[in-house]
């Protein structure tokens, strides 16, 4: 059973979803904005993660302009072009209507991996975590991605690449679901070791989840500033407050805590009117 915490989060996700899905189809130039943004990001924080060295804007460069960045390892680059042609590859998966396989895992792993791919060295327990988690998933599409992901690096299959093939399984997953791909960040490098290694020795794996979600939070944020529509959707927690019986100060304290499906637009929490009345009405109704 999910903890409230992660609840609420899933619900606060699900209300981004159910937002920008109402103006889908984007526009062309906000997805390709959102795609290039994507694309070098999720490259960049993924190889971070494991060492390599390519700043931000250095693996923008490799990326968009082909450039070589001088004293830098050539595998560096290798990993950066295996891991936008791996995005694309799981894009191309994620449009089609066939489950997961574990041969599309050896695939993303071929291909996000510069060195070749090594061969499944746990069969029975891959034979099993194809079953349970890419064939007969349950539970949220967030918490199917975010197990699935822990199971696999927790299985280890191969001698290296282990953690970008499960970030690339995970988004594979979400990316089925409809949702959009979560990136681990750099500066969160600890909270992620820290998260999957708690999982393994307390099995559990709530704060692995919560991770995950509140990356793809982050997600959603980017979405909502870029639809036009959308700004315009939003209440201030000052406005908010004023169709409500709380405070501005107290509809802080509930979007921090994740109680209020409220999102965070630059600086400033909002939400929309329509979540505003259900919290008031549910509150009512509790009473």
């Amino acid at each position: 059973m999910l903890s409230d915490r992660i609840s609420r989060l899933f619900s606060r996700i699900d209300e981004g979803k159910r937002l920008i899905d109402q103006y889908r189809p984007l526009s062309n130039s906000i997805v390709s904005h959102l795609r290039d943004r994507f694309l070098v990001e999720w490259t960049y924080n993924s190889n971070a993660i494991e060492g390599n060295t390519l700043t931000l804007k250095e693996t923008r460069m490799v990326l968009e302009d082909g450039i070589t960045i001088g004293k830098k390892p050539l595998k560096d680059h290798l990993e950066a072009i295996n891991h936008k042609e791996a995005i694309v590859f799981i894009e191309e998966l994620a449009s089609q209507k066939d489950p997961i396989t574990e041969r599309n895992i050896r695939e993303i792993h071929a291909i996000s991996n510069h060195l070749p791919p090594d061969p499944l060295i746990v069969p029975e327990l891959m034979a099993n975590f194809t079953n349970e988690r890419l064939l007969n998933p349950t539970g949220h599409p967030i918490e199917q991605a975010a197990r699935a992901h822990f199971d696999l690096v927790s299985i280890h299959p191969f001698v290296d690449g282990n953690g970008r093939t499960a970030r690339l399984i995970m988004n594979l997953i979400l990316l089925k679901h409809g949702y959009f791909p979560t990136i681990i960040l750099k500066n969160d490098r600890k909270k992620y070791y820290d998260a999957l290694e708690k999982g393994r020795q307390k099995n559990n794996v709530d704060d692995f989840i919560f991770l995950t979600g509140r990356a793809l939070e982050r997600t959603i944020y980017l979405y909502l500033e870029v639809i036009p529509e959308i700004k315009t959707h939003f209440l201030t927690l000052s406005e908010a407050a004023k169709l409500s019986p709380y405070s501005q100060d107290y509809l802080g304290i509930l979007a921090r805590r994740g109680s209020i499906p409220a999102f965070k637009l630059k600086r400033n929490w909002v939400i929309t009117q329509e979540a505003l009345q259900r919290y008031v009405h549910d509150q009512k109704n509790q009473k």
